[in-house]
């Protein structure tokens, strides 16, 4: 401990700064990487309210993950500048601009994360012309709602069904999506 703190009394005032800054934002950046492995989530991580009229905000710049991105290379740019015999001003710029970096490329990251992921929302207008088995029997020509099994949105959905065919469609039989009734009803013919 005594080694400690003769090299703490050996720092410049600047390079006192820096450290205090770098050791304990490095231990969150460590720690939120190894809990993103994880799959734990950040508090701003956490999902919003649904809103039908919230559409998010595309590029955000200014959050935790960015903010302890920032500091942690920040200090550890202030470091290696002091160091490497740079004055106070060019290594508090060099510092500043290499988070400033760091932030602007997590949030890059995170906004095309974002955007690159899935739309998990059925578009039921995508099972017309898609073929499926009926799951529940389908009552000649619209007498009764039955059920079919059908790829839609890249998975298989069970969904209601009638048909206009004079025959009735039984389960296991192959049938094929024609139209959407009422925006929630698939016509399906086994022609």
């Amino acid at each position: 401990m005594e080694a400690f703190g003769t090299w703490w009394e050996g720092l410049t005032p600047i390079l006192k700064v820096f450290w205090s800054i770098a050791v304990p934002f490095t231990l969150f950046f460590i720690l939120q990487l190894i809990l993103s492995f994880f799959g734990a989530e950040s508090p701003d991580d956490l999902p919003d309210a649904e809103i039908d009229a919230d559409h998010g905000i595309p590029f955000q710049f200014l959050t935790l993950k960015n903010l302890i991105g920032f500091f942690t290379i920040f200090s550890w740019t202030g470091i290696a500048c002091v160091e490497a015999g740079y004055s106070n001003g060019i290594s508090l710029m060099i510092s500043t601009i290499a988070g400033l970096l760091m932030m602007g490329l997590m949030a890059g990251l995170f906004y095309l994360m974002t955007k690159s992921g899935a739309d998990g929302t059925m578009k039921i207008q995508n099972a017309i012309g898609q073929t499926g088995e009926v799951y529940l029997t389908i009552q000649a020509n619209r007498k009764s709602l039955g059920k079919v099994q059908v790829k839609v949105s890249g998975a298989v959905r069970t969904l209601d069904a009638m048909t206009d065919d004079d025959e009735t469609l039984t389960t296991g039989q192959l049938a094929r999506v024609v139209q959407i009734i009422n925006d929630n009803i698939l016509l399906v013919t086994s022609k």
